[in-house]
């Protein structure tokens, strides 16, 4: 825990370092280096909270941020830099976390320095503290500095970020012995501290001083009114170990076993929190008894309450709770207790999907059936769920993932949660978190040489990098996705990459090898009598023909796009392919047999009702007049677009463009 107590009434209260909070504010004023050189300060100043797990540091640094108030106004930003098993956060992990909390869009699939940048960028003019968290070492921190010396970054570490210019440990040990016994009174009251004042100085030794085996001492003694402040001093003094293992050891060796081992099995929920479907699935009970043990864990300081029904294990606990863990419980029941974690995730990721499919949908047949525990009653109460879990869940995916011996279910996850996004967030704005999601199928596809699963996911992922404009990138998965679905004789996979590496070919402006790529695609639907598809390849064919200048081919190609569409009675998309022939029958310098084509596409244009296209070819036609020397007919058409869309008729042109699937 921290230098922090939780009063009965759910207030925190903070004790002693005040000499530590003085020095700190003193840090702030104090003249940098660059000053004294008589330069500018490039970069916000950086003040450093060190000290070991359970020390109050991070304690110390959210009193510190509380205090400077109004200098600061444009707010705090926080990142953890290591997961509660002590494993180091990765920096573009920490990067994505800012920005999301800063609202500014981040990049599906960017680099760590693309990221850090953004940051740095979106800091760059505001007046703010950025709060980072357990940092392992000073290349976690640096990247992520503001280049304003108007912010102010507090960094909590467990010693010296050596690398980082200008920065003077406040180094933490134990708060002082008063402070320690005020910490204990507020769980314990005023009476047995009163009565033996010597006991509870003897208690604070014994604790170290340590804010996080103080407060575990202090939830022992407010769950047993009767026991005395000696006799707890007593049985610390008798346990080995650090202040901290002591006071653990104790608490859980006091605890019944069901709850004993619910406690050690929370270690396993991912980022150390647990709601009560995290703890009933791991404990094997109710959901309703998983809620009560946590009530009780809270109690005794073993676990905070947070927002949303959610708990957190201290971090500091963590490597205790995996020792005891590893000793006391056997492989098997821990990896089953893993695989009902996760299974009761997938389900509860099903049910807040299949909340947003119509009534009387298979889904939402489907939903009705599950427990009641399971069901979220309305989309807004899903949504609520999925966003305010989010980081959970996506660290849910990545320890699935990682873990090697529960890849089904992994899979399972990491498609229902997938869905789940998409349903909720749309797959824009859930594009960055896809891309992460689509990266650990490809690890489990590449890791079990799954070649269908390798090449969905590679073709997702390169999606998402052809979007975003790293078009290099995408080419180089599509023709990875083409090798995967050949491996696994997946003809949907082989044509769709085919297609997306002429689309890439196309983007780059090398007409001849898009073109190549597009003809194989289109043999291969041909071949399978596959005609949507055939019309589509048949219009992309015919626009790189027309950006390459191959007009006789260009126009073979959209006549075969236009009968294809024809035969399906695709109206619209024969009239768009009519459009682009004529636009290609004026590139060749056929005015009238261009004026022909547009006349004849303007009307299936108006028998499939589609006003926009309609207006759209009446604007081409207008154009096409003017060039023929007849403006009194094109102003006839440009008056009929204009009362067909009631605006501005410029903003309705017909681009040159490959059609969209």
């Amino acid at each position: 825990m921290t230098d922090q107590a939780v009063t009965a009434g759910g207030v925190r209260r903070f004790f002693g370092r005040q000499r530590e909070l003085k020095a700190l504010g003193a840090d702030i004023e104090r003249t940098g280096l660059d000053t004294l050189a008589g330069r500018k300060a490039p970069r916000a100043r950086v003040l450093l909270i060190a000290g070991r797990p359970g020390s109050g540091r991070t304690a110390l640094a959210e009193e510190l941020v509380a205090a400077l108030g109004e200098r600061y106004p444009d707010g705090v930003y926080r990142a953890r830099l290591t997961e509660p098993g002590g494993d180091p956060v990765p920096t573009a992990r920490a990067a994505r976390g800012l920005l999301q909390d800063l609202g500014v869009d981040e990049p599906p699939g960017a680099a760590e320095d693309e990221l850090t940048g953004l940051v740095r960028d979106a800091l760059a003019d505001r007046r703010t503290v950025l709060v980072l968290d357990d940092a392992v070492d000073a290349e976690q921190v640096d990247p992520l500095i503001p280049d304003n010396p108007e912010a102010l970054v507090v960094a909590v570490a467990r010693g010296p970020l050596t690398g980082i210019p200008d920065v003077r440990p406040c180094t933490l040990g134990g708060i002082d012995p008063k402070s320690a016994i005020e910490m204990l009174t507020t769980y314990t009251g005023s009476v047995r501290v009163t009565v033996d004042p010597q006991a509870a100085e003897t208690l604070a030794e014994e604790c170290g001083g340590q804010p996080a085996a103080l407060v575990l001492a202090g939830g022992w003694l407010a769950a047993r009114p009767k026991a005395s402040v000696a006799d707890l001093a007593k049985r610390l003094r008798a346990l080995p170990g650090d202040p901290l293992t002591r006071a653990f050891r104790l608490v859980h060796e006091s605890l019944p076993a069901p709850a004993a081992r619910t406690l050690r099995l929370l270690c396993l929920a991912p980022l150390g929190r647990a709601d009560a479907h995290t703890a009933s699935a791991l404990a094997g009970c109710s959901v309703s008894a998983a809620a009560t043990t946590l009530t009780d864990f809270v109690a005794l300081g073993l676990v905070r309450e947070g927002d949303g029904g959610q708990y957190e294990v201290p971090a500091h606990l963590v490597p205790l709770l995996r020792a005891e863990l590893e000793e006391r419980d056997r492989t098997a029941e821990v990896q089953l207790a893993r695989a009902r974690m996760l299974e009761r995730t997938v389900r509860l990721l099903q049910s807040c999907r299949a909340v947003t499919e119509p009534e009387g949908s298979a889904a939402r047949r489907n939903l009705a059936g599950l427990p009641r525990a399971l069901r979220f009653p309305n989309v807004p109460a899903a949504a609520e769920w999925l966003e305010s879990r989010r980081p959970v869940l996506l660290a849910s995916a990545r320890l699935a993932v990682a873990d090697g011996d529960l890849d089904t279910l992994a899979r399972r996850l990491v498609a229902a949660l997938v869905r789940a996004l998409a349903a909720h967030r749309g797959a824009e704005a859930a594009a960055p978190d896809l891309y992460g999601l689509h990266r650990l199928v490809l690890d489990v596809a590449e890791r079990r040489g799954l070649h269908r699963e390798r090449a969905a996911a590679l073709l997702n992922l390169a999606d998402l990098d052809a979007r975003t404009g790293r078009t290099r990138e995408a080419l180089a998965r599509y023709r990875a996705a083409l090798d995967a679905g050949r491996a696994a004789n997946d003809p949907y996979a082989i044509g769709r990459a085919m297609e997306s590496v002429g689309g890439s070919y196309q983007e780059l402006g090398d007409w001849q090898r898009a073109g190549d790529w597009y003809g194989r695609a289109l043999a291969q639907r041909l071949a399978r009598d596959e005609r949507a598809d055939q019309a589509r390849l048949y219009a992309r064919l015919g626009a790189v023909h027309t950006y390459a200048g191959r007009y006789g081919e260009a126009l073979r190609n959209w006549r075969a796009a236009a009968a294809g569409y024809r035969r399906q009675a695709d109206l619209p998309g024969y009239a768009r392919a009519l459009s682009e022939a004529a636009r290609v029958q004026e590139y060749a310098g056929r005015p009238q047999d261009s004026l022909r084509t547009c006349e004849e596409a303007v009307e299936w244009a108006r028998r499939a009702q589609d006003v926009r296209l309609q207006a759209a070819l009446q604007l081409r036609l207008a154009d096409t007049l003017d060039r023929l020397g007849d403006p009194a007919a094109a102003r006839l058409h440009r008056s009929a677009a204009e009362r067909l869309l009631g605006t501005d008729s410029s903003a309705y042109e017909i681009r040159s463009a490959p059609l969209e699937d």
